[in-house]
């Protein structure tokens, strides 16, 4: 990677490389449907907002093993009950070093993404990785 491109990189916008569509579980799903949409969604965390995309907390795959572990029912336990509340969170226009600073210093998988304080994206490790290596690859039909 060229100095300039790493300059250009870390000079974009949290919405240059957000993944959207997201995701996220009302605070009342249970932590078995979560599950099943992380499985299938591919993904190791989500959000848990309210209907109008304030953030309530974020659940992840160490969330709900901490819940079986501690002999919770999957089927019967909601979100709400093992969140992490405490989110942290990047506005769209923070920039992608400011997003790898988070990432890094929090030891986070993934933050999301808000704009006017409602979610409108989650960035992941990947994302940002990804970022770094496409300018340097092209896909051809």
């Amino acid at each position: 990677m060229t100095e300039g491109n790493w300059q250009e990189v870390t000079a974009m916008n949290a919405r240059d490389i957000m993944g959207r569509p997201v995701v996220a579980a009302a605070k009342t799903t249970t932590v078995r449907d979560v599950a099943i949409q992380m499985l299938m969604g591919g993904f190791s965390g989500m959000p848990v907002t309210e209907r109008d995309g304030t953030i309530l907390g974020i659940v992840t795959e160490r969330d709900i093993i901490h819940a079986i572990r501690a002999g919770k029912r999957v089927e019967t336990t909601t979100v709400e009950e093992i969140m992490t509340t405490e989110v942290v969170t990047v506005d769209v226009d923070a920039t992608v070093d400011e997003v790898m600073k988070i990432l890094d210093t929090k030891r986070i998988l993934r933050v999301p993404v808000t704009e006017d304080g409602k979610l409108v994206g989650v960035i992941s490790r990947p994302d940002v990785l990804r970022a770094f290596v496409e300018p340097n690859f092209m896909t051809f039909n």
